[in-house]
C-alpha cells in the first residue's frame, strides 16, 4: 500500500472515547463556580453588622436580640428604670418569626427615637405563611453615658421578673 492509495480520516467534531468535551468541563467549572460563590454569600451576611452599643441604634439591636432570644435578664440591662418600674406583666406577642430592620435614628440630646420596620411571619396555611409589616419606634433616654429603652413596640416589650427599679 502506497502512501496515494490511503484514505484520509475525516476529521470529526466529536470527542475520542474517554477524553472530556472542553465545553463541557468549563461549563461544569462555572457551575461550582457559582455555587462557592453563592454559599460564600449565605454564610458571610447570615449575622447582621453590630452596631455600636453606645449608640440609640446600637442599644435597640442589642436589646431586640435579647428579647428574641428570649434572655429577659439582658434585655432588662437596656431597659430605663421607668420602663422597668412601669412594665406590665405579659410575654412578648410576637409569631415564629420576626425580622426587625433599623429605618432612622433621630437624638435629640439626651433622648432618642429609633424607628423600625418589624415583619412578623407565623404559621404555613395552604398558601404559604402569614407575614405581616408594619414600622413602628423605640423611645430611649441617655442615663450614665448609656442608652436605655423607655418604651419599645408592644411586640417586643417585657417585663422581666425579679428586676428592681434599676437595670441589673
Amino acid at each position: 500500500m502506497t502512501t496515494a492509495d490511503r484514505v484520509p480520516e475525516p476529521a470529526s467534531p466529536m470527542p475520542q472515547p474517554g477524553r472530556p468535551d472542553r465545553a463541557l468541563v468549563v461549563l461544569i467549572g462555572v457551575i461550582v463556580a457559582l455555587v462557592v460563590v453563592a454559599l460564600i454569600v449565605v454564610f458571610t451576611t447570615a449575622e447582621p453588622a453590630r452596631l455600636d452599643a453606645n449608640t440609640p441604634a446600637g442599644a435597640v439591636q442589642r436589646y431586640s436580640a435579647a428579647v428574641l432570644d428570649g434572655d429577659d435578664e439582658v434585655a432588662a440591662r437596656y431597659l430605663s428604670a421607668a420602663a422597668l418600674t412601669g412594665c406590665d406583666a405579659g410575654a412578648p406577642a410576637y409569631g415564629d418569626d420576626i425580622r426587625i430592620t433599623l429605618l432612622d435614628t433621630d437624638e435629640r440630646g439626651r433622648a432618642a427615637t429609633v424607628r423600625v420596620s418589624i415583619v412578623t411571619s407565623s404559621g404555613a396555611g395552604p398558601f404559604g405563611s402569614s407575614e405581616y409589616e408594619f414600622q413602628d419606634a423605640f423611645t430611649l433616654v441617655q442615663a450614665d453615658g448609656d442608652w436605655l429603652v423607655d418604651q419599645a413596640p408592644w411586640q417586643l416589650t417585657i417585663c422581666p421578673t425579679g428586676t428592681g427599679d434599676e437595670p441589673q
